[in-house]
């Protein structure tokens, strides 16, 4: 079982001592989208959910979830992040649908990435979308969620070629 980086030499779960890796900037780029109704798409773009602001609530629910990812994520380490940003962009799917488009962005020096906390941002994100509309429509769909690129660490940097859809 040594080979594998989460199990020590008895089999058991283990949290991967990082203490001797070097400390870097290190980024991430999450991406996860949910498609609405385009009675949902009006209501949030015209902030005329009975709940409020859904994008300000799900912004400030994503930057939450990527600070409690390690709570979430059992061997994941608590990591001081120094930056959090979530964008949103709208595509039109059709007439009666639209998707939101959701980016959560990362950042911290240590030494750990921050993958784990910007895929738990953009989940968490669309998840609220999902909780603050469903009173109105719940046949939303949460979309795919991905890594789109991180930097720094020994691994070296990852950037998504293909598109995902």
């Amino acid at each position: 079982m040594s080979e594998f980086t989460h199990f020590n030499e008895e089999g058991r779960a283990k949290m991967v001592d990082v203490s001797d890796k070097p400390e870097t900037t290190r980024t991430a780029l999450a991406h996860s989208s949910i498609t609405v109704s385009k009675e949902i798409y009006e209501k949030i773009t015209n902030n005329e959910m009975k709940k409020g602001d859904v994008l300000a609530v799900a912004q400030v629910a994503a930057v939450m979830g990527a600070k409690k990812t390690w709570d979430l994520i059992p061997m994941c380490h608590p990591i001081p992040l120094t930056g959090v940003n979530i964008s949103f962009s709208w595509e039109k799917e059709h007439e009666s649908a639209y998707t939101l488009n959701i980016a959560a962005a990362v950042k911290t020096k240590g030494n750990t990435g921050v993958e784990m906390e910007a895929l738990t941002a953009a989940s968490t994100c669309a998840l609220t979308v999902y909780d603050m509309c469903k009173a109105v429509d719940k046949g939303m769909i949460i979309g795919k969620t991905y890594l789109v690129e991180k930097t720094g660490g020994k691994n070296g940097d990852f950037h998504r070629t293909e598109q995902v859809r």
